[in-house]
């Protein structure tokens, strides 16, 4: 099954991949304000399965996977690409470079589960948060209960921005990405090595109390890599840090070496890619 995608820029191909329940839409909100800087790069943002405007595979993220591999292969001609994820994006682009490194040239993980199953997470060494007061105020109530978790900087700004880019997600399938995450969640090699060695950089939050940092260091294994670890960062850096992000998103797209001579395509209609800083 081929996944939804949206497309920003022109020359060599970059695939990212959101969060889990979250779309496209809100994964571009958090990177094109700085990847649209980049030239030489088409931006492939992929609607995982059950959420946008993908329909649901099988509940398992071994279907998943599968899909955005078959997506890439159509959209990109079967690789190498970059690659990055957040989150369940993370986990599910670092099993497609243990699985088929063939199609993965270097890949960026960000608060990245290592280990999806949250019972299986090392949640040690993870630093309180300090609201500010107020913070959630103009936040729907129903997001309280995560953003007081997973947001690691607690300030009205923050939550603004996250806000905004939340209200980008489109519909989602509930009962299907229920019965993912209740019986299908873990891949079915997670904790095997990683044998791919492209270039890799993780980022990850001391203040992430959903995925936590710890764990992600195993994701680098002999790969030459960059780990870097934010004090004040949680489960959504790229909307709670944008700047400080930002440099090492760039970074990374430099160290990909995008080949010399192509320049940047126009931005495309369709889904809004930017938030307020």
């Amino acid at each position: 099954m081929l996944l939804a995608a949206e497309t920003y820029g022109a020359g060599r191909p970059l695939v990212l991949l959101p969060w889990f329940g979250l779309d496209g839409a809100v994964m571009a909100a958090a990177f094109e304000p700085v990847l649209h800087e980049v030239p030489g790069w088409r931006r492939v943002y992929l609607d995982l399965p059950g959420t946008g405007k993908s329909g649901p595979v099988e509940p398992t993220s071994d279907a998943v996977l599968a899909a955005v591999a078959d997506t890439i292969a159509e959209h990109c001609g079967g690789g190498p690409v970059a690659l990055a994820g957040c989150s369940y994006g993370g986990y599910l682009a670092a099993g497609l470079t243990r699985r088929q490194p063939e199609l993965v040239g270097s890949l960026l993980l960000t608060c990245t589960g290592a280990r999806i199953l949250a019972g299986d997470r090392n949640l040690a060494g993870l630093l309180p948060v300090t609201p500010e007061p107020g913070w959630l105020d103009g936040v729907p109530a129903e997001q309280h209960e995560h953003f007081s978790r997973a947001v690691g900087c607690q300030t009205k700004k923050v939550a603004s921005r996250l806000t905004a880019a939340f209200a980008l997600n489109g519909i989602s399938d509930a009962g299907y990405l229920r019965e993912l995450r209740a019986h299908g969640y873990q891949l079915s090699d997670e904790g095997a090595s990683q044998p791919a060695r492209v270039p890799v950089t993780i980022v990850a939050g001391r203040r992430d109390w959903v995925a936590g940092y710890r764990d992600q260091l195993a994701l680098l294994g002999d790969a030459d890599g960059d780990y870097y670890l934010f004090g004040d960062g949680g489960h959504y850096i790229p909307f709670e840090l944008p700047g400080r992000f930002g440099v090492l998103a760039r970074n990374w797209l430099v160290r990909s070496a995008p080949p010399a001579g192509q320049q940047q395509g126009t931005a495309p209609s369709g889904r809004p890619g930017a938030i307020p800083r």
